[in-house]
C-alpha cells in the first residue's frame, strides 16, 4: 500500500554514471527542489527510493535507464539509455494537500501495529524453536542413558550363558 501523503523537499546533484558530468544541481544556487511522491512528476527511481528515506538523510541513488528517462533520454543533458547517479538530501516532507493528518497518523499506527505483530510472531517462533531443541536434547540424553545402562550392566534382561 502506498502512502498518499508526501510532499518532498530535497537538495540534489545529478550526474551521468558514465562520465560523472553534472546535469542538475540545487547546490549552486542553494535552492530546494520539491515534488509530490507518486504524482508522476519525477523519475520512477525517486518515487521508489525517496519513500524509504528519513528527513536529514543523505543518499546516493543509482538509477538504471528503465527507472529514469529510458531510451528517450532527456535532451540535451541526458542521453538515451543513461544510468544516472543522484546524491540527495531529504530536507523535509509534509502531508500532501488534501490528505488528512488523521489518515497519516492512522497509517503510521497501523504500520507500528504490524511491526509489533511481526516481532511477537518472531519471538514465539524463536521460543518454539528453543523448546524443540530442548526436547531433542532431553530425548538424546534419555537414549544415551539407556545405551549406557545396557553397556554397563549387562545384567538383568537378556539370556545368560
Amino acid at each position: 500500500m502506498q502512502l498518499n501523503l508526501q510532499m518532498i523537499f530535497l537538495l540534489l546533484m545529478g550526474t551521468l554514471a558514465d562520465t560523472g558530468e553534472v546535469f542538475d544541481t540545487t547546490h549552486e544556487d542553494n535552492t530546494i527542489f520539491s515534488f509530490e511522491i507518486g504524482s508522476g512528476s519525477v523519475i520512477r527511481a525517486w518515487d521508489v527510493a525517496l519513500r524509504t528515506m528519513k528527513v536529514g538523510e543523505v543518499a546516493k541513488i543509482t538509477c538504471k535507464p528503465e527507472y529514469a528517462y529510458g531510451s528517450a533520454g532527456s535532451p540535451p543533458d541526458i542521453p538515451a539509455d543513461a544510468t544516472l547517479v543522484f546524491e540527495v538530501e531529504l530536507v523535509a516532507c509534509r502531508p500532501r494537500k488534501g490528505s488528512s493528518m488523521s489518515s497519516v497518523s492512522e497509517e503510521r499506527a497501523r504500520l507500528d501495529e504490524l511491526k509489533k505483530q511481526r516481532e511477537m510472531a518472531a519471538a514465539v517462533k524463536e521460543e518454539e524453536k528453543k523448546k524443540r531443541e530442548e526436547a531433542k536434547a532431553a530425548a538424546a540424553a534419555r537414549i544415551q542413558a539407556k545405551l549406557d545402562a545396557k553397556k554397563g550392566g549387562g545384567k538383568g534382561k537378556g539370556k545368560s550363558k
